[in-house]
């Protein structure tokens, strides 16, 4: 269990948060969220031990593992396989102790050594590495090249590929879905949802939370919120609480002008002086309630360009690819006005090939392609960031574009993008990935393009600023073409999907949850990956068999009571959401609705009280049962 006692970070003058008391237990698949820089990378250090806690306490079991996906890697000449199984720390070791013992023709300690390899299944774990590597999207023939031959997003593949191979109690990851395609992030879905540790993930990504997390811990004003259930959930009682929050802040500032009127009125009147003084005492003893306010800094459009043409482009029997590399062949097919289409397949099938060659930025190999007479593109490659002057202010970059907008004009644009007037007017050297990644959606917005073509432009981006670039998409009256692995992104922005596959690109007919649940299908069909901590090998299946009847008969009582426990706490979680679907109707909160909120709100404090009192019980029951299992292991 990790338990969280009035905890509290900062860094430097800053305040991340604080006064957070909270337990995970075992099994608990937390997805951390919250806008870029609020501190939810540097909560993942303090919990790997990287920064220590200004105020308040921090525990994690002594014996645990942790396991970390890492942000950066060295161009390093090891093969990928090999980087991939150095995660797997303890058969390194156990690896090296056996060479170690070999040298020096140490029988015992050959011995020894041969023994934990056997405990570890070190005999599968080559196979175990090449299926995660298979899983996250590397071609057969991957695993034996230099980690230094991959790209920058493929060598973070490698580094998740590591931290999964990890055996661990506590796996941190920090934006496992950037650079996957959406055939990954399924089968990453699937593995975590088989991790029988304490999962702790960032993610920008809601499908993703949705499919795999049990809470949700939120960075909300310097406070940690947590939340239970997935990201839907989240957002739910996020709004249950911010209408709560808004309707008791009215209700409070009603109260504060009636008193300011009595004080006002009788203050200089002997008679009620007494009076006054007491209302006063009683508006410094009214909580301080802040209305709810929506937090996103970034309310934004996409203009589009007057004229256009149809069809903008047009592909004829275009082959794509290098010139020594042939990727798709035979290509024909138009983008019109209105157009709004999402591409799908795995990394390296061409989708952004494809993409490029519309754009014009990679010449065909054969074929044709014809742009119409106003066609205006704006596109986004995977690689933007790089193209951006780093020495030039974000006020110049737009004002080289457009000479002839005001500085004003330009200042509220900007502003939209959640750009400040002072970082308007610097270089952008010191922006991070996030603020870098808004700056080239606006220099994009700011041309009026009558075709967008966006390839993964949600890396970096945080929740609201998705959102806002979905709204934004939502009334763009241009035409889109996307590469994204964010689905809420597809399935609001697109109404129509290109597969690319084999050499070719098809329209694919079915929705994105059609295509979605045909890979599941696929990979159901492939063998599932192994747990990842390894358990001792039996040799004696008789005994095997005898000493696991006796362990399912000494632990039955103990698993029916935590079994009840359980289900007690699934009801009460029923009962908490259907009377969270009742807090959420607006009328609720009208004038004449007082006492059936407040009964409502009664209730909900009442189970939530039983809800604390009866997971204490489990973990407590739980923990009675590790204890158990450990010793008759």
């Amino acid at each position: 269990m990790i338990h969280f006692d009035q905890l509290g970070l900062r860094r430097g003058s800053e305040l991340l948060f604080d006064d957070a008391s909270m337990q995970f237990h075992r099994s608990d698949r937390i997805g951390i969220i919250g806008r870029n820089g609020c501190g939810k990378t540097s909560l993942l250090k303090l919990l790997q031990q990287q920064l220590e806690a200004d105020t308040g306490t921090l525990s994690i079991p002594a014996d645990w593992q942790i396991a970390c996906m890492q942000q950066e890697i060295d161009a390093v000449t090891r093969v990928a396989l090999d980087y991939v199984l150095d995660g797997h720390i303890q058969l390194r070791q156990a690896q090296a102790r056996l060479a170690q013992a070999e040298s020096r023709h140490d029988t015992a300690g050959i011995t020894q050594a041969h023994d934990q390899l056997d405990q570890l299944r070190a005999w599968e774990t080559d196979a175990r590495a090449a299926q995660l590597l298979a899983g996250l999207g590397f071609a057969s023939g991957d695993e034996k090249r230099a980690v230094n031959d991959f790209s920058g997003g493929w060598r973070m593949r490698l580094n998740l590929a590591r931290a999964l191979m990890c055996p661990s109690d506590l796996l941190l990851l920090d934006e496992p879905t950037n650079h996957l395609d959406i055939d990954a992030v399924a089968w990453l879905e699937r593995w975590l949802l088989r991790y029988q540790g304490t999962l702790m993930l960032i993610s920008h990504d809601r499908d993703f939370l949705d499919a795999v997390c049990t809470r949700i811990l939120s960075f909300e004003h310097g406070k940690l919120v947590l939340y239970q259930g997935d990201y839907s959930d989240a957002e739910q009682q996020r709004a249950q609480r911010q209408a709560q929050q808004q309707a008791q802040a009215a209700k409070i500032q009603a109260r504060v002008e009636e008193i300011n009127r009595f004080v006002s009125r009788f203050r200089a009147q002997a008679n009620k002086a007494r009076q006054a003084q007491s209302r006063l005492k009683e508006l410094d003893r009214l909580p301080q309630i802040e209305a709810a306010q929506a937090d996103s800094p970034y309310h934004f459009h996409l203009p589009c360009a007057v004229k256009s043409s149809d069809p903008l482009i047009h592909l004829r029997n275009a082959d794509l690819g290098y010139p020594d590399t042939l990727i798709l062949s035979q290509v024909t097919l138009a983008i019109r006005p209105g157009d709004r289409i999402a591409v799908l397949g795995r990394n390296g099938a061409g989708k952004s090939t494809l993409l490029k060659s519309l754009a014009g930025s990679q010449p065909l190999l054969s074929g044709e392609r014809t742009a119409g007479e106003h066609l205006r593109i704006a596109y986004f490659a995977q690689h933007q960031l790089d193209a951006l002057d780093l020495q030039a202010s974000p006020l110049l970059q737009l004002q080289r574009l457009r000479p002839a907008a005001s500085t004003q004009e330009i200042r509220n644009f900007l502003g939209g993008f959640g750009f400040s007037d002072e970082a308007e007017a610097a270089g952008i050297a010191h922006f991070s990935g996030g603020e870098k990644a808004r700056l080239a959606l606006a220099l994009l917005a700011w041309q009026k393009p009558n075709l967008l073509i966006l390839d993964e432009p949600t890396n970096h981006l945080d929740m609201q600023m998705r959102h806002a670039l979905t709204v934004a998409l939502a009334s763009y009256a241009g035409s889109v073409l996307l590469v994204s692995h964010d689905r809420h992104l597809l399935r609001s922005s697109a109404d129509e999907l290109w597969h690319v596959s084999a050499g070719s690109v098809q329209s694919f007919r079915g929705s994105l949850d059609d295509y979605v649940k045909q890979l599941q299908t696929e990979q159901a069909q492939t063998p599932e990956p192994r747990d990842v901590v390894a358990k001792a090998p039996v040799d004696d299946k008789k005994q095997r068999r005898k000493d696991a009847a006796q362990q399912r008969q000494k632990l039955a009582p103990l698993r029916r009571t935590v079994q009840a426990t359980e289900s007690r706490l699934q009801k009460l979680t029923t009962q908490l959401q259907q009377l969270q679907q009742q807090l959420a109707d607006a009328e609720l909160y009208a004038a004449g609705n007082e006492q059936a909120l407040q009964t409502l709100l009664k209730r909900q404090g009442e189970l939530n009280k039983q809800h604390i009192v009866l997971e204490q019980q489990w973990l407590e029951q739980q923990e009675a049962l590790e204890i158990a299992q450990s010793e008759t292991d």
